[in-house]
């Protein structure tokens, strides 16, 4: 049994990125980063919004980096709930955390899984497709979120 209070876990406060002010970049910098190598990440998250600098007009670069991520987040996903002896997928809604989690998840995936570039430019041309709505990203949240559709008869199931 937990001893925390109310048994709920504490979150845990994420620095400000000292470059940027920005919290969002902090936590893509944690995501990119490899055994232990933060300053390779840096390098590569730097490196992209360098790049998409000057490509999105009369925008600042947190404010596409902040458009894009929300684009990449999904709002509901499926669970596999045992009921019966039957298992179903049952559509559930995804906690802030949680969405912002698996949208950086997706988004280290598909850069690191574009070839021919560097990794700072696959990260700036996958935020880049995310922004216009497009892009890999943005196809593994829609699977996500037709799949919750059509499992949305077993939403009664939900725990």
């Amino acid at each position: 049994m937990s001893r925390r209070k109310n048994g709920a876990s504490m979150k845990h406060a994420h620095e400000i990125d000292p470059k940027y002010g920005s919290e969002l970049v902090s936590h893509m910098i944690n995501h990119f980063m490899r055994k232990g190598k933060k300053t390779t990440a840096r390098r590569i998250v730097y490196g992209a919004l360098a790049e998409l600098e000057g490509k999105v007009e009369g925008k600042e670069i947190l404010e596409v980096l902040d458009a894009s991520v929300n684009n990449m987040k999904p709002r509901v996903e499926v669970k596999s709930r045992r009921v019966g002896g039957a298992s179903y997928q049952v559509p559930v809604e995804i906690k802030p955390a949680r969405q912002l989690a698996l949208a950086l998840r997706w988004l280290v995936t598909y850069a690191s899984g574009r070839r021919g570039m560097g990794m700072p430019k696959a990260v700036a041309a996958e935020l880049l497709d995310a922004y216009n709505n497009t892009g890999n990203v943005i196809k593994k949240r829609d699977d996500t979120h037709k799949m919750a559709q059509a499992n949305r008869a077993f939403a009664h199931y939900a725990f």
